[in-house]
């Protein structure tokens, strides 16, 4: 985020009136009349949003740093010294039933590489949220189950890392907390793209650092780092809307009418169905051929590690069994198995995807950190700790614009009087149409000019109005 102030001529006093936009304004390029308007739009919502991309950046800085510290933290549940074979799943399975035997298997996930546990996932655990898993950690070579953590999503996060993605998400407020998250992502991209065009029109590209104190050094750091960073902000804003509660709602709506949706695998037993629902959670795995059975048709089908199995939701399903794997290259294939014969009743590879659900699933990999691992982590940490110096930056040059004892006055109102209207009202429709897809950037920005408007007609009937220059 850039919350660029004003150039150094906008620090003389504004004139006491509007200014009439001189005849030769008509004359030149759009970007003359639209400038001002960029600048106090990007000047307000650098001010108002901050506090809310802040603490996005805090937790988002957090999150993509708990990978690592989960795999350390939770090293004696996901990791086992290296035997000389595996036991058969059902084994596995057997003594992480025998140690656990409430709720229902969700589902298990096999070792994925040598010294790492099986997981059995277990649902409706007294005292686990009912939208998490107890995951049952099982030595594939000798059975012994080496603990029993709560899990949370496909990734399988575990404690540290579900508490702090909730904590990015919603600020352990549930869904009236999401409401944060969808703000912050709405607006980064339009402060990030705001302050990008603002750098680029005054091409601060060519101005170096050596030399510069003050009010200048600061706007010179805070516009080099955030043209950097701006490409990786409008690319978290546009992933982390993809699954929010009101903006990810229209995203869904028109990939379902473009019949771009992620399509899943018919878990009905005994039919080629086609890709419809999938089969549910819960049932039991010793229903039918059995999990190695099942596995073994799966292997067949080319879904090596990792790889999770879901057991028939009911008689009439099968199971399901479908890779798991979010880095690079991503595994997602997927397979039923007809519990009755072992035999494969559908198929589904991702090559087959719509390319809008491929598009999807790896931009939200990207956004969380797992389709390039480490590195992808170390990328998200960087973006993360330029948006938190943005941000601190952005509110120094304000309180730079000051007498060094109060933050500065805030950008002229006015500046919308000199845009011509053959660009106002294609700028007003498309504010409209972005309001509608995302309506916490346009529900905000009709208050705010709906308060603007207010606040000049006071001033106005007090003989105090207010504009800034027309552009030159």
């Amino acid at each position: 985020m850039t919350t660029t102030p004003t150039p150094a001529t906008d620090d003389a006093p504004s004139p006491p009136a509007p200014a009439p936009a001189p005849a030769s304004a008509r004359g030149r390029g759009a970007w003359a009349t639209l400038r001002p308007l960029v600048l106090r739009l990007h000047f307000y919502a650098g001010v108002l949003v901050a506090p809310f991309l802040l603490v996005a950046a805090l937790t988002g800085l957090l999150y993509a740093a708990s990978f690592q510290a989960e795999r350390i933290l939770y090293a004696d549940e996901l990791t086992v010294p290296v035997g000389d074979r595996e036991l058969p799943l059902s084994e596995q399975v057997e003594a992480a039933r025998a140690a656990h035997p409430d709720g229902e298997i969700a589902a298990v996930r096999p070792s994925p590489e040598p010294g790492a546990t099986t997981r059995v996932l277990l649902s409706g655990v007294p005292g686990v949220d009912p939208g998490h898993t107890l995951a049952v950690f099982v030595d594939p070579y000798t059975a012994r189950v080496r603990g029993a953590l709560e899990q949370y999503g496909s990734t399988g996060a575990l404690p540290l890392r579900t508490w702090i993605d909730e904590f990015h998400r919603d600020l352990h407020l549930g869904e009236p907390g999401r409401l944060y998250s969808e703000f912050a992502a709405s607006w980064l991209w339009v402060v990030a793209c705001g302050g990008l065009v603002l750098w680029f029109s005054r091409r601060r590209a060519r101005r170096g650092l050596r030399g510069t104190t003050g009010r200048r050094r600061t706007l010179g750091l805070h516009a080099g780092v955030g043209a950097w960073a701006a490409l990786g902000f409008v690319f978290l804003s546009a992933t982390g809307l993809t699954w929010s509660a009101y903006a990810g709602a229209h995203i869904g709506d028109l990939r379902t009418a473009l019949g771009q949706e992620t399509p899943t695998v018919s878990a009905t037993a005994g039919e080629h169905a086609g890709h419809g629902t999938a089969g549910g959670t819960g049932g039991d795995t010793a229903h039918g051929v059995g999990l190695d059975r099942v596995l073994t048709a799966a292997r067949a089908e080319g879904l090596d590690n990792p790889v999770e199995l879901v057991p028939p939701a009911d008689a009439s399903s099968g199971y399901v069994v479908r890779q798991i794997q979010r880095s690079w290259p991503e595994k997602q294939d997927a397979v039923a198995v007809d519990p009755a014969t072992g035999q494969v009743t559908d198929v589904l590879r991702f090559e087959d995807y719509p390319i809008l659900a491929k598009l999807t699933r790896w931009g939200i990999d990207l956004h969380t950190g797992t389709l390039f691992g480490l590195v992808n982590q170390i990328a998200l940490m960087l973006l993360a700790l330029a948006l938190i110096l943005l941000i601190v930056w952005g509110y120094r040059l304000w309180w730079q614009r000051g007498r060094g004892s109060a933050f500065g006055r805030p950008v002229s109102r006015g500046a919308w009087q000199h845009v011509p209207p053959q660009l106002l009202v294609p700028l007003l429709a498309l504010i409209a149409v972005l309001g509608y897809f995302l309506p916490l950037l346009g529900i905000p920005l009709a208050v705010f000019l709906a308060v603007d408007v207010v606040l000049g007609e006071i001033a106005h009937r007090r003989g105090r109005r207010t504009y800034g220059p027309a552009p030159r």
